[in-house]
């Protein structure tokens, strides 16, 4: 299935990645790079190590208690073409998606690259936007500064335009 994935490693049990017991998949590599991030490790596109699509979704379907997948990183969005297929399998499941991502949801949305697009259609939650170290807080569910969102993407999408998920404003 699909191309390589340039990873920086998994987490195969989380509760902090997301709603419910998740399987987590930090992509290496980002183009942000922002200041206080929590993972500067994942910035280097040529680190980390490559992990076969195949493999990841055999290991998250051993877990039964995995309920969902986060998409982080690094920048999942900027290996979007390797990922969907994976998503797409999950999404297909019943898995609930979860991607972080520096890009807000209005630049995917204008994003010419159709697998960007379409590893979107594929989530559930979104949240977008760069990290802010001046807007740290550690008392925001789920992001790490205060100008990131929480979007129900599916919602976005159908009314094209971003919107929060519910509980987490």
């Amino acid at each position: 299935m699909g191309q390589a994935l340039r990873l920086a490693g998994t987490v195969a049990e989380s509760i902090v990645d997301g709603p419910g017991i998740r399987y987590v998949i930090f992509t290496q590599g980002c183009p942000h790079c922002c200041p206080g991030c929590q993972n500067p490790e994942t910035h280097d596109f040529t680190g980390g190590y490559e992990a076969s699509p195949d493999a990841l979704l055999e290991e998250i379907r051993r877990n039964r208690l995995v309920s969902g997948v986060t998409f982080s990183g690094g920048e999942p969005f900027a290996q979007a073409a390797a990922l969907l297929p994976i998503a797409q399998a999950l999404h297909e499941e019943g898995k609930h998606l979860m991607a972080y991502t520096g890009y807000t949801f209005e630049e995917l949305l204008e994003s010419q690259e159709e697998a960007v697009r379409a590893l979107l259609g594929t989530l559930t939650l979104l949240v977008d936007g760069r990290f802010e170290l001046s807007q740290r807080s550690l008392e925001l569910r789920f992001r790490g500064s205060a100008n990131q969102r929480v979007l129900d993407v599916q919602r976005s999408l159908a009314q094209g335009t971003a919107a929060w998920a519910e509980g987490y404003q």
